[in-house]
């Protein structure tokens, strides 16, 4: 009996490519399973099916693992989800292209000394190992900046405050002609994306962050040809410039993930003028609390964040932890909501937290999902408690 708009297994692998071999292998492995089985236990797939298995192939084929895959492919298939998984994707490519070229570089400098030394030059060697060790790093890079792309979909797209974030911090930064600016934990760069027609033409913006591939990321989105941004890598508890090499120094949302921040902002007093300015923003506690009651109310076991990252440096104590190494803080806060008729942006934004809800999610997806629409269906307010600190020289 055929079924409308379902493929029985044979016709699912003819479509993708693959063999029934590997269609009922991810499903003995819990990767793809069908969307139906009828009673006799033959399995039937959908077009949105396909589309899954177009994302555990390509992650196959960069070489991810299938415990990898599981992890990174949970969530809907529908266009909302398809399309910003892409977009990773693109980027995951490029890294790889990136990676491999490098790859490629350093095996032509090595064999080009072993001929004309004679010996191996170990230096090379040593270059090539770390290369092949970037493989372990994709994951994390793939995983990071798709959840940052998520949670700023969901203020960007949901907020009540229609000015936004990232122009309220740019305002609060107070750019002018000839300022040397230095970015802490700059991400994918979207603070400069989203106020790129604002920057004075004459200033110099060296964005920084610990992961190269966040880095990448940033370049590509700003564009590798704008001669006022520069970037470098490096942990911000040692900045790698000389003293009072800076007017302004930023940290938006970055504080609270240092194992040291005395010492961070001993540094950035450091690299500062001394009429340069501070400015790092922090969490409340009341911060995005409903999505975490939400959760809990599905499955108590479910913890979003593993750490209260308010606890570290937040609204509540961050004055005090700044009092040690700047003498005047002021404190702005950013009046703002967010407001959902829809479940996908929140469903979104929940698999990006660093919590254990995706072991959990795993295998309740489509009951957690049709839990999130009836919370939903007749609107769902989030309290946004966020702001900055600025030191006032």
């Amino acid at each position: 009996m055929k079924l409308p708009g379902y493929h029985s297994s044979g016709q699912f692998a003819r479509l993708a490519g693959v063999s029934v071999r590997t269609i009922r292998y991810y499903d003995k492995q819990n990767i793809l399973k069908p969307s139906y089985v009828n009673p006799s236990g033959a399995r039937f797939y959908t077009d949105s099916d396909l589309a899954r298995l177009q994302q555990i192939l390509l992650l196959k084929y960069l070489g991810f693992s299938l415990d990898d895959i599981r992890e990174m492919t949970i969530g809907d298939t529908d266009y909302h989800f398809l399309k910003n998984s892409l977009n990773m994707q693109k980027r995951l490519v490029q890294d790889r292209i990136e990676q491999m070229q490098l790859m490629e570089s350093a095996i032509e400098d090595t064999v080009r000394a072993i001929e004309e030394a004679h010996q191996i030059d170990w230096s090379h060697m040593l270059e090539l190992i770390h290369l092949t060790g970037m493989e372990k790093s994709l994951k994390l890079q793939y995983q990071n900046a798709t959840n940052i792309s998520a949670r700023i979909r969901l203020h960007r797209n949901h907020s009540v405050n229609r000015q936004g974030w990232f122009p309220w911090i740019y305002e609060q930064c107070r750019i002018t002609d000839g300022m040397k600016i230095l970015e802490l934990g700059c991400g994918n760069g979207a603070l400069w994306t989203e106020n790129l027609s604002r920057l004075p033409e004459h200033v110099s913006v060296t964005l920084s962050d610990i992961s190269e591939g966040m880095l990448r990321d940033a370049r590509r989105s700003i564009g590798s040809l704008d001669a006022r941004f520069s970037f470098r890598a490096f942990d911000c508890a040692s900045i790698p410039f000389e003293d009072q090499s800076f007017d302004l120094v930023i940290a938006n949302h970055v504080l609270f993930y240092c194992r040291d921040i005395p010492r961070v902002c001993r540094e950035v007093r450091r690299v500062l003028t001394p009429r340069g300015r501070f400015l790092c923003s922090a969490y409340g506690r009341d911060h995005m609390q409903e999505i975490s009651s939400l959760v809990r109310e599905f499955d108590s076991r479910i913890v979003l964040s593993a750490e209260k990252l308010y606890e570290r440096f937040g609204l509540e104590n961050g004055r005090r932890l700044l009092a040690s190494v700047f003498s005047a803080v002021d404190c702005r806060l950013y009046e703002d909501s967010i407001c959902l008729d829809r479940a996908e942006p929140l469903i979104e934004y929940i698999l990006s937290c660093h919590g254990n809800q995706n072991q959990i999610l795993l295998d309740r997806y489509k009951e957690f999902r049709a839990f999130t629409e009836k919370k939903t269906a007749h609107g769902f307010s989030i309290t946004k408690n966020a702001g900055i600190f600025l030191n006032t020289p």
